[in-house]
């Protein structure tokens, strides 16, 4: 094959594969845009801290999962979490205090950096989310995430009636079949670690 033609065939196959990644990235932006999801960050890294963590998932899921359970869409979750943002801190205070720990914790919602994270059987792309961020103590320990709306802190039961209920075909296929699309989230996380550089 002469170089020309070789060149040519390489074009039109970088094409093709262009073209299917910005399809592949736009339906990864309106999984990130449907999306809120839960952070807690622990105090620090200590067995004791990272315990307390947890205790604080399990407290905040059984108090509050009324706030994202019967939610239509994530504009209502968000509004039903910035309603309550004093009394999930107030929560997490009191694990702590509960604990022996200062009371010292806080609740806000911010749009923050993910990595493409597997939790529970799927795979969410990386990019910029808003999240629901609970900060114990100086918040300088390893990190537990889950996603709120749609409601996925749940039994694995109950996950896949969420999936079929919150997210179209295309974006389902997307965040359960890692494996075939390994490659592309690897090229999305680095597109969007460098958007959020340059951001």
């Amino acid at each position: 094959m002469k170089k020309k033609e070789l060149a040519v065939l390489m074009g039109l196959l970088l094409s093709v594969i262009l073209t299917g990644l910005v399809g592949f990235a736009k339906e990864c932006e309106i999984i990130r845009q449907d999306t809120l999801r839960l952070h807690i960050l622990a105090n620090s890294d200590s067995q004791e801290d990272q315990d307390i963590k947890l205790k604080v998932r399990d407290r905040i899921l059984q108090e509050f999962s009324f706030l994202f359970a019967d939610a239509q869409d994530k504009g209502q979750v968000m509004q039903n979490v910035q309603a309550h943002l004093k009394e999930i801190a107030a929560c997490a205070k009191q694990v702590l205090k509960e604990n022996g720990k200062a009371p010292v914790a806080s609740a806000q919602i911010v749009n923050m950096y993910f990595t493409t994270r597997e939790y529970e059987g799927f795979t969410m792309p990386a990019g910029m989310y808003d999240a629901l961020r609970i900060t114990l103590g100086e918040g300088q320990g390893h990190n537990w995430w889950c996603v709120m709306f749609p409601p996925m802190c749940i039994p694995a039961a109950a996950q896949q009636q969420t999936l079929q209920e919150n997210y179209t075909e295309q974006e389902q296929q997307i965040i359960t079949s890692p494996p075939e699309y390994e490659a592309r989230f690897f090229l999305v996380e680095l597109f969007e670690q460098v958007k959020a550089w340059l951001s």
